[in-house]
């Protein structure tokens, strides 16, 4: 793991082969802070150096162990469905009980991290929501947190995505498509099943369904932002006991076993580092 430092000052370094206020016309290298399995095939058409350094990941500074990791502890290897949609990620009222329906229905372990939702008018991308941290048996259909009390476990603030990732008993990860999520779930050779809400993240969710072949995408995700219990329940099955799904897990831990490859001494992400590492003491400024 990378320390959040660094991969500032790979930042500034990116910055420093720039032209000001020039754009990308003018970048003699692109630093990328991904592994070059990952990159490869985005990468064809980009003129110039590249470097592929990655996958650089932040990580938590805080040693004290989340209470989820505990019941995560107690939970059959890879038989936790987790989800988790990043800080802006924000549904309204019937889009949660839907999804607790799915989940219930789908009878499969689950982890959920449920943000406090926006009024419907006013739930869409880039809106952020500040109210107290909501009463989960007010948001969720009646009798779902006693139903699911022996297989679910739900916090309505922060959780501590890179290490959940990591632990043995998860077996999957819906994700709003984020980057960050993104490599955090590949280096954890965790399949995902993808829900993107805004920005780049439906473009994120087409290299990972239908290049990469690490996810499996909602139907009902198509042209809005609505999943249904009955799709999300079909996904989450899919993605956790069916041959499908075993075959989306095999290739996400062989990326994973690439990217441990990469990182280590004389893999492709050390090599590029020392290039770039080279080309900065080699670098001339422009006339």
């Amino acid at each position: 793991m990378v320390r959040e430092p660094f991969v500032r000052a790979l930042k500034l370094a990116l910055t420093c082969l720039m032209r000001p206020l020039k754009g990308v016309a003018y970048v003699d290298a692109k630093i990328i802070v991904e592994a070059g399995e990952f990159e490869r095939s985005l990468c064809h058409d980009i003129y110039g150096h590249q470097f592929c350094v990655g996958p650089l990941l932040t990580t938590s500074e805080s040693k004290s162990e989340h209470e989820c990791l505990t019941w995560l502890d107690s939970q059959p290897t890879r038989s936790v469905f987790f989800l988790c949609f990043g800080s802006l990620g924000v549904f309204n009222s019937r889009q949660l009980r839907e999804t607790a329906s799915g989940l219930e229905k789908s009878g499969v372990r689950f982890w959920w991290v449920v943000h406090p939702p926006l009024a419907d008018s006013q739930t869409q991308a880039g809106k952020s929501s500040t109210p107290n941290e909501p009463c989960l048996e007010l948001l969720l259909p009646e009798g779902f947190l006693e139903r699911t009390k022996d297989r679910g476990f739900l916090v309505n603030s922060w959780a501590p995505q890179v290490e959940i990732l990591n632990h043995g008993s998860v077996g999957g990860f819906v994700t709003h498509c984020g980057w960050n999520s993104l490599l955090e779930a590949l280096c954890a050779g965790v399949p995902m099943v993808a829900w993107p809400l805004y920005a780049e993240q439906r473009m994120n969710r087409i290299f990972l369904v239908e290049q990469m072949k690490v996810a499996l995408a909602f139907r009902e995700a198509e042209d809005d932002q609505f999943v249904n219990a009955a799709e999300l329940e079909e996904c989450v099955i899919e993605l956790m006991n069916s041959k499908k799904g075993e075959a989306v897990r095999e290739r996400v831990l062989k990326l994973k076993e690439d990217a441990v490859e990469a990182k280590s001494d004389g893999g492709s992400s050390c090599i590029a580092m020392a290039k770039l590492v080279d080309s900065f003491n080699n670098c001339k400024p422009r006339a």
